[in-house]
């Protein structure tokens, strides 16, 4: 795989009353010695795959999460072998452990199932470590990449790369956001007919259901990853055991994986944008989005390539554009706007909380591009005329120093966007308070001179995507740039 360089992060607590919760992560360190990965069991149905991990907490706390892989369709299923299945199910519980770990944090992690190589470990402890940035910060912990964790992982066997072979098709993950759908209904368009396509979702919620059909695909036709949480762990959050973000995205690409293989599909295309690797504390790498990022998309390709099979091909399809240039193309997809949702709190029960930071994102970034009306029409109300989102917005346009925990564009991208919609506006006596206060701000006399209608939409930044797909996706964007009607 190569040596992966790592500049060790120190967190440090926020403010001094953070000083107790330190003193719970190392009181818990000292409690519990140990957390092993014992073992995980493999159940096969016609169309459905299930697997169940066992981990343990000093022999004290058992846990057994599960996830089944579920394809309606069963005739699309292709046959895998014990240990193919295997050794892809066990990638996925290496990611799975991290959620049962934070919980106390011990020192020495046991890996029992296979025997890890010196790179994979140095490859594990980096996605651990960075993709838990936000639960270290926000939990005023201070420790460093050299002490964090201790990973034993030499019983068992280190077993051999896949020989298999895939086909030249797209598996599509959505989330049921704006994001998502781009890059569904785009690899639709721009592939055209001979191009196979299956979306994949995990634990669906309502907005991901309904863009899948809108796009127009079958429910049989779709594939679902359930992933079941052991209750225990909730169960111990409640008692006071630590609790935080973890890297979810990184759980949905070794999952992925096992789509691909069992669809033979040999592309696995997310949505993550190129403001994926802005950090969500300046300054520093804690970021939020640290599994979307373009460092852990290369990372993981080359740890996968060597340790799995060079039959896949993961990679972020928007990563070269930016949030601005995204909306402008969703914007174009007018038969979506009333079913996504890019809310967090909303989007499985169909809703816009309109109180989160992803909400009011969401609509700054759309603004420039969609009429003001019908943006208040799709989320139910007017975000930036909303005393509520003050904060919000300060966290979005710099204006503190911490940007929002949550998958938002980057402070430029958001000023922008801003600005864009100031000119567009005009001095209307009934402008909206953000739109307003942000008037005022040195941040508009900054990013006026850049609003106009080309800003950003030049930008094609560094990416994975395959070249016969990128050539594809670039004949696109410059046809996006000079046409504004709708594309169908």
């Amino acid at each position: 795989m190569g040596h992966i360089k790592v500049t060790p992060i120190y967190y440090k607590a926020k403010q001094m009353s953070q000083a107790n919760k330190q003193d719970k992560f190392i009181a818990f360190r000292e409690k519990y010695q140990t957390f092993s990965f014992e073992s995980f069991k493999v159940k096969r149905f016609q169309r459905e795959i299930r697997v169940t991990f066992y981990f343990s907490l000093d022999n004290v706390h058992h846990f057994s999460p599960q996830m089944r892989f579920r394809l309606n369709e069963a005739s699309l299923l292709h046959p895998l072998s014990h240990d193919q299945l295997s050794l892809l199910l066990f990638q996925v519980g290496m990611v799975e452990l991290i959620s049962y770990w934070k919980a106390a944090c011990p020192k020495k992690v046991v890996i029992k199932p296979y025997a890890l190589t010196p790179g994979q470990i140095q490859f594990w402890k980096k996605l651990y470590y960075h993709g838990l940035g936000e639960f270290f910060y926000l939990n005023g912990i201070h420790t460093g990449l050299d002490d964090f964790m201790e990973i034993n992982a030499s019983t068992g066997k280190v077993p051999d790369p896949l020989k298999y072979f895939t086909t030249n098709h797209y598996l599509v993950p959505v989330g049921g956001g704006k994001d998502s759908v781009v890059t569904l209904q785009l690899i639709k368009n721009i592939c055209g007919e001979q191009c196979d396509v299956i979306p994949l979702v995990m634990n669906p919620g309502n907005a991901a259901l309904d863009c899948i059909s809108q796009a127009g695909f079958k429910k049989k036709n779709m594939f679902v990853i359930d992933r079941i949480l052991d209750s225990r762990l909730l169960e111990l959050n409640d008692k006071g055991y630590l609790n935080g973000h973890t890297p979810f995205s990184a759980l949905l690409a070794f999952s992925s994986l096992v789509v691909s293989a069992l669809t033979r599909h040999r592309y696995i295309a997310l949505s993550n944008e190129s403001s994926a690797n802005e950090p969500s504390v300046p300054g520093t790498k804690i970021n939020h989005q640290y599994s979307k990022s373009l460092e852990f998309e290369n990372d993981f390709r080359a740890y996968v390539n060597t340790y799995i099979s060079d039959q896949f091909d993961y990679f972020s399809f928007l990563r070269p554009l930016t949030e601005f240039q995204i909306a402008k193309i969703f914007s174009l997809h007018s038969k979506y706007f009333s079913v996504f949702k890019s809310c967090n709190v909303g989007s499985k029960t169909g809703i816009w909380c309109k109180k989160c930071p992803k909400c009011l994102f969401t609509f700054i970034i759309l603004a420039p591009f969609i009429p003001y009306n019908t943006l208040v029409d799709i989320f139910g109300g007017d975000l930036l005329d909303d005393p509520e989102q003050t904060e919000n917005y300060k966290k979005l346009t710099g204006q503190t120093s911490v940007k929002p925990f949550e998958c938002v564009g980057t402070i430029k991208e958001v000023n922008g966007a801003l600005t864009h919609t100031l000119k567009n506006w005009g001095q209307k006596v009934d402008m909206p308070l953000i739109l307003k206060d942000f008037l005022q701000t040195r941040d508009y006399l900054k990013y006026e001179a850049t609003a106009e209608a080309g800003w950003v939409l030049s930008s094609f930044d560094q990416n994975n995507i395959p070249e016969k797909l990128c050539v594809k996706l670039r004949k696109y964007l410059l046809k996006v740039y000079c046409y504004h009607g709708e594309d169908k």
